[in-house]
């Protein structure tokens, strides 16, 4: 791309570039094996939790998207050989019941109906323990270790979503000293019920961290069934004389979901001078992208802060098959240091293809850049839609370099690029951002952002989705961390901890799911570390899986529903969310569509 560069304050570390016209040769499209788009095969996702008065069993199932729009439900119970249908009449405008007269064991199930025929698929049928039932379900890992990271998809195909999971939860930095005790990181399956099915080993030449050891989730080759991909090394790893890993063999591999077996390997982006030091060269993610629309792409990324290369890869049975190499050099420097912590994937431009975001850049899905920000590292970057009014969606970023042009806090046109508003004054280390709609004064999501004190400021930002500066003090900005649909209106919720602290750490033992504008506890004791906020099953509305000890959590709401919409895993970006969560740093998933009050 051409560029121009504006002089900036000598303490800050990236140029701003005004864009201009691509400077790349079209590469062709991406033409991959699937026939049509490869999606996940839901069931009904049925799901019963303790009722908020204790008395009763609270039902919610998910509504689909092939779903009539119309269709209502029936619950049934079969206590013993007696069925019993539970709705006197059919159910239309949620997808939840209470059944105030519960029995010590029973089964349920939910019937879907339109024009008073039965129509598939219904629901799964449901065992429920009346006197073990709480507000969460869980199990407890193999190794006995504290779990560091978790992903979900079907390794079975029953439609039901399974675990992967990561242990321990110790985590090297690239700034940290290397790890001297011998862990490895262990990557393990488990079914939804919590019944193990295999772990593998990453062993030494994978150090114990974050940015060495991303992996995702998804049926990749269209079986119905998820697949593990991860990176892996060899045994002939080297270290420098720091004591971190800087040379030998690693590998994009693809692991059975079921047995953990190796199905394919291939190279992982080499290492080079271009990526900087160690600890940078060292940053890697993995993702997954519908390159052509329908086939699920395998995406291995090298780089953050300064080059970024990524591979694509489709896996074609079972033998992963190369695409195209993106390497950021080729238009250098406008894409040098527009890393982010994460990515995500989803069509921006309405040609039926996904893009990806990697934070102040976007890639086109034949492996060109579409645009960048030319703005630095971005420690956030949120892709939705934040306003209703606007066409297409928008891309909110967090700006960590020092900016004196006023837009290290801004938001972009997601197809395009070019800034819609930005904060309008210096910036120091923004490290920290989020969008949510909690405040129902204002129209489209918030914008809120902090600064963390490595630039020396501890100031925090809050604006409405036109980016007009709401007048707040630090305390009345809301948290960043974790934000959930709990409820039953549309306004997003938060967590404090035990202290009251708003926007409790996803490290916190003990947290409150919170609303912000009436200052409302909604759900208390929600314990253990946040490894995922997702639409599991049960309604549209979000499941909070936590870590505690050895033991995986489920929370699940029982607070009654006032409205349904299809279940928000079948929309693609918050499924792209969803996917990388289990790599990179934390964000909250956001949907395609506006989705606020």
């Amino acid at each position: 791309m051409a560029f121009t560069a504006k002089s900036q304050d000598t303490r800050e570390r990236y140029y701003y570039y005004e864009i201009l016209e691509p400077r790349h040769e079209p590469k062709p499209k991406v033409e991959g094996f699937a026939t049509e788009r490869i999606k996940d095969r839901l069931n009904r996702g049925l799901s019963a939790v303790l009722s908020e008065d204790g008395k009763s069993v609270y039902l919610s199932w998910r509504l689909l998207e092939t779903d009539n729009p119309n269709a209502s439900f029936n619950v049934f119970r079969q206590v013993n050989n007696k069925i019993t249908k539970l709705n006197r009449k059919p159910i239309v405008k949620t997808n939840d019941f209470i059944d105030t007269k519960p029995a010590a064991k029973a089964v349920y199930w939910v019937e879907a109906i339109s024009k008073n025929k039965a129509v598939i698929p219904n629901s799964e049928k449901l065992h429920v323990d009346f006197q073990s039932l709480k507000n969460y379900t869980s199990f407890r890992v193999k190794d006995k270790e504290r779990v560091g990271k978790i992903g979900i998809g079907d390794l079975n195909g029953d439609g039901i979503m399974d675990y992967i999971v990561r242990t321990p939860s110790s985590n090297v930095d690239p700034g940290m000293p290397p790890d001297t005790t011998g862990i490895t990181y262990k990557i393990s399956a488990y079914l939804h019920d919590g019944t193990w099915l295999w772990t593998y080993d990453l062993g030494l030449g994978i150090e114990p961290g974050v940015w060495y050891s991303p992996f995702v989730v998804f049926d990749l080759n269209g079986d119905g069934k998820a697949e593990v991909a991860l990176k892996t090394a060899g045994d002939d790893y080297v270290r420098n004389n720091r004591g971190r890993i800087a040379g030998g063999s690693e590998y994009l591999t693809v692991l059975d979901g079921m047995t953990g077996k190796v199905i394919s390997r291939v190279d992982w982006p080499e290492r080079n001078f271009r990526y900087g030091d160690v600890n940078r060269q060292n940053r890697n993610q993995i993702g997954i992208a519908y390159l052509d629309g329908k086939t699920p792409s395998l995406l291995a990324l090298r780089g953050t802060y300064k080059l970024m290369v990524v591979d694509a890869w489709q896996l074609n049975g079972n033998r992963l098959e190369k695409l195209w190499r993106w390497d950021g050099d080729e238009e250098n420097p406008i894409v040098r240091s527009m890393g982010a912590h994460n990515m995500v994937a989803t069509d921006v431009d309405g040609d039926g293809r996904d893009e990806i975001l990697l934070g102040s850049c976007m890639l086109d899905d034949n492996g060109t850049l579409l645009w960048s920000s030319g703005l630095g590292h971005s420690d956030k970057a949120y892709l939705t839609k934040i306003h209703p009014d606007n066409e297409g969606m928008q891309v909110f970023l967090a700006i960590e370099p020092y900016r004196t042009d006023g837009r290290g806090v801004c938001v972009l046109d997601a197809k395009t690029g070019k800034q819609i508003w930005a904060i309008n004054q210096p910036t120091y280390h923004v490290g920290d951002g989020m969008v949510a709609d909690f405040d129902p004064a204002h129209p489209g999501l918030e914008c809120f952002a902090s600064e963390d004190r490595k630039g020396g400021s501890t100031d925090k930002y809050l604006f409405n989705s036109k980016g007009e500066k709401l007048n707040s003090t630090n305390d009345e900005v809301p948290g960043m961390r974790n934000w959930v649909w709990w409820d039953a209106d549309l306004l997003r919720e938060t967590f404090k901890g035990d202290d009251n602290r708003w926007g409790a750490s996803s490290f916190g033992y003990s947290q409150t799911i919170w609303k912000w504008h009436t200052k409302q506890d909604l759900t208390k004791n929600i314990e253990g570390s946040i490894q995922m906020i997702v639409d599991l099953d049960g309604d549209w509305r979000e499941e909070v899986i936590t870590s505690i000890g050895d033991e995986i959590r489920i929370y699940r709401t029982n607070i009654p529903a006032k409205d349904r919409r299809v279940t928000l895993l079948q929309d693609p970006l918050y499924r792209s969310y969803i996917t990388h969560r289990s790599m990179g740093y934390p964000q909250s998933p956001v949907p395609s569509f506006y989705l606020g009050q």
